[in-house]
């Protein structure tokens, strides 16, 4: 993709529906097409699937603290304990253990940014969320977070998310965050409680067959 430094930092989520050290790397697949909602007119991609992603930013200050509920505890977890419970927290999600363990050779992976929240009682892993650093451009960039469905609405995103930020901040100064926005769990609203502004959407369409 033809983006400089500059040019991202101006705007980062303006500017590239990608973090900076993805969106330098990528090429996009020849029956893909992605477009800023600025430049978006549905009538014209008639012949492709529209799936937009909602992109938001956080300057690291101000923030919220992150207050862990009563009866949960941050605990260890293997590559294979995040992959399942990603699978277990989205509907028709197939992370390997070997998908996790790849993360460790990003460029920007911080292993500070890899949190796990234990229920005391169960001790089932209930929370979880990876988070990556780019100390070249100082971005932080939260990549899965995500809360078992029976423990929804308790606190615990807002936790992930606040305690990723805070140690965040000690090495960036500012962070990006994406999703559907058509997920059914909502989680745009989630971020924009934990304090990320923006409104830039962008619309990945994939060529129909």
């Amino acid at each position: 993709m033809d983006i400089t430094k500059q040019r991202y930092l101006k705007n980062p989520c303006g500017e590239s529906s990608l973090p900076y050290w993805k969106a330098v790397k990528m090429d996009v697949p020849e029956n893909m097409l992605i477009q800023h909602d600025r430049d978006f007119c549905g009538e014209g991609f008639m012949d492709y699937i529209d799936e937009p992603y909602f992109r938001l930013y956080h300057d690291l200050q101000m923030l919220r603290a992150a207050i862990l509920p009563d009866g949960f505890r941050l605990c260890e977890a293997a590559p294979v304990e995040y992959a399942a419970h990603i699978n277990q927290c989205y509907m028709g999600a197939s992370m390997t253990e070997a998908e996790i363990k790849s993360y460790f050779q990003h460029s920007v992976y911080a292993e500070e940014l890899w949190i796990a929240v234990q229920e005391c009682r169960s001790k089932r892993i209930v929370a979880t969320g990876i988070a990556e650093l780019d100390e070249q451009i100082g971005e932080g960039i939260l990549e899965w977070i995500q809360v078992s469905p029976a423990y929804r609405g308790l606190g615990l995103g807002t936790y992930v998310v606040t305690e990723l930020l805070t140690r965040i901040a000690q090495k960036a100064q500012f962070a990006t965050v994406s999703g559907q926005m058509n997920n059914p769990s909502k989680p745009e609203g989630l971020y924009r409680k934990c304090g990320f502004q923006g409104n830039d959407i962008w619309h990945v369409l994939k060529k129909r067959n």
